[in-house]
């Protein structure tokens, strides 16, 4: 084993095993057996090493994501996704909120490929007529409230004891997101938000639609303008 994993391996499991996830650098070079040269050689800083540790414990969650086959139901993919999310949060409480910590100055990538893999998903919703907003604003707002939800559970077990908590969480927040399905859709439930949504999916994967790069940015600025118009004066 290298210097470098066994550094890390012995990072991630003083964070496991701590009371609030916070461990000193000092603590891991002893348990490590290294210098402390050795571990600013190789992470940085005391905040290099955590954002690794993070990037460490969360692969393996993400490779779960990276190795599905899309389902042709990607609203049940996402339906999914937020409830292994929150399980995973679960499993591991302290590293899930050194992941979403403010003194992170700069987010794991793991973070930022996790809202990658849920924004594919949600555009692969917008192009069968699934979204009542643009794929952007609802990566945001089902991001938002799967982390806010998972952080109360993990952090205030006592106060959130409910296990439905989650459910109800997910189902209320996909209701404001998602239409019913267009092939089961009776014709009053599409409207122009949600068709407008699909148009900007479509348009964003197409690379034959006749537009200049200037024009189909523009086009696609004014779709998800008209898709989220609803949800601002709903």
């Amino acid at each position: 084993m290298s210097t470098r994993a066994r550094i890390l391996e012995v990072a991630a499991r003083l964070v496991a095993e701590s009371a609030d996830g916070d461990i000193s650098t000092r603590a891991v070079c002893e348990a490590a057996q290294v210098g402390a040269p050795a571990l600013y050689r190789h992470f940085g800083d005391k905040e290099g090493l955590l954002s690794a540790v993070v990037d460490h414990g969360f692969d393996a969650y993400l490779a779960t994501k990276r190795d599905r086959g899309d389902t042709t139901d990607p609203v049940e993919d996402l339906r999914n996704g937020w409830d292994s999310h929150v399980e995973f949060a679960l499993r591991n409480p302290n590293l899930y909120r050194l992941m979403n910590s403010p003194a992170m100055r700069t987010p794991p990538a793991s973070a930022a490929e996790s809202h990658r893999i849920l924004t594919r998903d949600l555009e692969r919703a917008a192009e069968q007529g699934r979204l009542r907003i643009a794929p952007g604003l609802a990566a945001q707002m089902i991001m938002s409230a799967t982390t806010g939800v998972a952080l109360m559970l993990v952090s205030r077990p006592g106060t959130f004891s409910d296990a439905g908590t989650s459910t109800r969480v997910r189902d209320a927040v996909h209701a404001a997101v998602f239409t019913p399905d267009v092939r089961v859709a009776t014709p009053a439930d599409t409207d122009v938000p949600s068709t407008a949504a699909r148009l900007s999916a479509l348009l964003r994967r197409s690379q034959g639609s006749g537009l200049s790069t200037a024009e189909s940015a523009l086009m696609t600025e004014w779709l998800d303008r008209v898709s989220n118009s609803a949800h601002e004066h709903g």
